[in-house]
């Protein structure tokens, strides 16, 4: 099956939601990092809550960056997706190993911390991106999301993200994130918390086959939802040697002088798909010329 994701409303138009799946996306960011089972889960979910968050955006020139430290040891975990929901991201340490709970669940929230921060930059094609900081308040990401909504947007918000991991494997991801709009009643708003509360995980559920469309249907019971659109989504990186080029001229001419009469070259690592790129003497000569 494709990743992908349905934007919902309500039929009072009181709540919006987004439902997906975002399996091949999670395994695509694993293979790239050959991430551990706990660093997985952990770059999974916030890969699709991200994608989700940009398909919230406005334009299509949108982005949304997400950057969490939480004082633990997976260290930063950052993502980014365009108004397409197509994402990339990673963790400074992929080889973070914890303790399973003792239910044999992973512990993300000890590999990621909560004595940090979740940071959302907007890049809405001003002159500034909008950034709002928070308090990373469980570790366990879905949390930490329903946090941020609530306090940065002043959005109260319902937020579900899961994946599972039978192998090494990526088996099912995927996610929701419910809104209350500022007209909510009270009705609406307890007919969603009812819905919630008697709700499996979104793994559990993902596993027995169920689609982003079955889960709306048992999270929106009783609001009569209606899908105003379906988007595939995934993890796409857009580095390529050019980019790198302008990246390597923008640290100036003397730190490229210094590259090329010590090293003779230079091998530059792109930390969203792991490409590495190769420049030679001459081609960072040409580089400094056009300083």
């Amino acid at each position: 099956m494709k990743d992908y994701c349905i934007r919902v409303t309500t039929g009072n138009k009181e709540a919006r939601a987004f439902f997906c799946t975002t399996r091949n996306m999670v395994e695509k960011a694993r293979a790239y990092h050959n991430t551990t089972k706990v660093a997985t889960a952990a770059l999974g979910r916030t890969l699709t809550a991200t994608s989700m968050m940009g398909l919230m955006m406005k334009n299509s020139t949108d982005k949304v960056t997400v950057i969490i430290k939480g004082g633990g040891p997976i260290g930063t975990i950052l993502t980014t997706s365009n108004a397409f929901g197509i994402t990339k991201g990673y963790v400074t340490n992929p080889n973070v190993e914890v303790e399973n709970y003792e239910n044999g669940k992973l512990n993300v929230a000890k590999a990621v911390g909560n004595e940090g921060t979740i940071k959302v930059i907007k890049d809405l094609g001003l002159k500034e991106p909008y950034n709002g900081e928070y308090d990373v308040v469980s570790g366990e990401i879905a949390q930490d999301f329903t946090y941020y909504f609530t306090v940065s947007e002043q959005t109260p918000s319902a937020v579900a993200l899961g994946v599972l991991t039978k192998s090494d494997e990526v088996e099912q991801a995927g996610g929701f994130i419910v809104q209350m709009m500022p007209d909510a009643t009270d009705e609406t708003i307890s007919q969603i918390e009812k819905n919630i509360s008697k709700l499996e995980s979104i793994t559990t559920m993902l596993d027995k086959g169920m689609t982003p469309e079955d889960i709306m249907n048992v999270v929106l019971e009783g609001l009569n939802p209606i899908i105003l659109d379906k988007t595939e989504v995934g993890f796409e990186c857009d580095c390529s040697k050019e980019r790198v080029s302008k990246a390597l001229i923008a640290i100036g001419k003397n730190e490229l002088k210094t590259i090329i009469e010590e090293d003779k070259g230079a091998e530059v690592g792109c930390q969203f798909c792991n490409t590495k790129y190769k420049f030679s003497e001459e081609e960072l000569t040409n580089l400094l010329n056009e300083l």
